[in-house]
């Protein structure tokens, strides 16, 4: 594992055990519901920080007999695992805030309990901005989803002090259990999200439009008359991005001219597409079954992407 992908991961494990001791404090000092919900919430970043330490380790590793396309896809698995235990907080901060609405107890100590809340607040906001930022980078979903958990933190954090700054002024206790449920809703939405995009990595979603609109224009650049390509694939895996496709060429070139081409296209594509794996399978343009031999080709052709038009 790279430094550039390690120090985030660290820094988040770090912040995620100082912002939980700080809420727990607040939530110890107020009997806050929706401070608990906040700690509950800490808690879930540090699992899911630990598990992305150990998930990247892994994704790191070299390919092997067994593992011919990498590692990269335990990415997928971590944030999934994020997600799911979002969704299991959620429901404990939604029960405990309940059985508060039927048991209404006024929070003590409001003033040191917020500050508190704030302080790791800011904490969280800044490891949030970090890992989101390195996961664009290295295109690494579970840094990006790790910081957007954190981000998740940061408004909880945010709409709990708020909320509860209602409370100390007006004494309106009723709003310390819907805030509580309120930030419920609001990390179960988050779960969501991270469990979706989760899900799209493991069955090899197609990459983001305007990355597959680069590939093609890398492509059609380099066709003329004579020359075409079609059932274009693309996949990620963690950061690693794969792009296959077959490049139709003059049935009369030898092998080397076929190769030496496909150097060219290859060298292309990753540079409009940094770092990409691709893959090319040559066929001869005249042979009518090289254009009857995927799937894909039904779905170009319907959506104005085949290639056979221009050449």
């Amino acid at each position: 594992m790279s430094d550039e992908r390690r120090f985030p991961v660290v820094l988040s494990i770090l912040a995620a055990l100082f912002t939980l001791g700080l809420k727990v404090g607040a939530f110890y000092l107020t009997g806050s519901v929706s401070l608990l919900s906040d700690a509950t919430e800490s808690i879930v970043n540090l699992i899911a920080a630990v598990t992305a330490y150990i998930c990247l380790r892994y994704s790191a590793q070299p390919v092997d007999a067994t593992h011919t396309y990498g590692h990269e896809k335990i990415e997928y698995f971590s944030s999934g695992l994020e997600g799911i235990l979002i969704f299991v907080a959620a429901g404990g901060v939604a029960w405990y805030a309940v059985e508060r609405l039927v048991d209404l107890r006024k929070p003590d100590d409001l003033a040191l309990g917020t500050g508190l809340s704030l302080v790791a607040a800011l904490i969280n906001l800044a490891v949030a901005r970090i890992l989101i930022r390195v996961g664009k980078r290295t295109g690494s979903i579970l840094l990006e989803a790790d910081g957007q958990h954190l981000m998740t933190d940061v408004w909880t954090s945010a709409g709990v002090v708020v909320g509860l700054g209602f409370v100390y002024i007006t004494d309106w206790i009723i709003l310390d259990p819907l805030i509580a449920l309120a930030v419920a809703a609001n990390i179960v939405w988050t779960a969501w999200g991270l469990v979706r995009r989760s899900f799209d990595g493991l069955m090899d979603h197609a990459l983001p439009d305007e990355e597959q609109q680069a590939v093609r224009g890398a492509l059609d650049a380099l066709m003329r008359p004579g020359l075409a390509y079609h059932a274009l694939r693309t996949r990620a895996a963690g950061a690693r991005k794969f792009v296959d496709f077959h490049l139709l060429v003059p049935g009369a070139w030898t092998v080397t001219e076929a190769h030496e081409f496909s150097e060219v296209v290859e060298a292309a594509v990753r540079k409009a597409l940094p770092g990409a794996e691709v893959t090319v399978h040559i066929e001869p343009i005249e042979s009518e079954a090289a254009w009857k031999d995927s799937a894909l080709l039904q779905i170009e052709r319907a959506s104005g992407a085949s290639n056979e038009v221009q050449n």
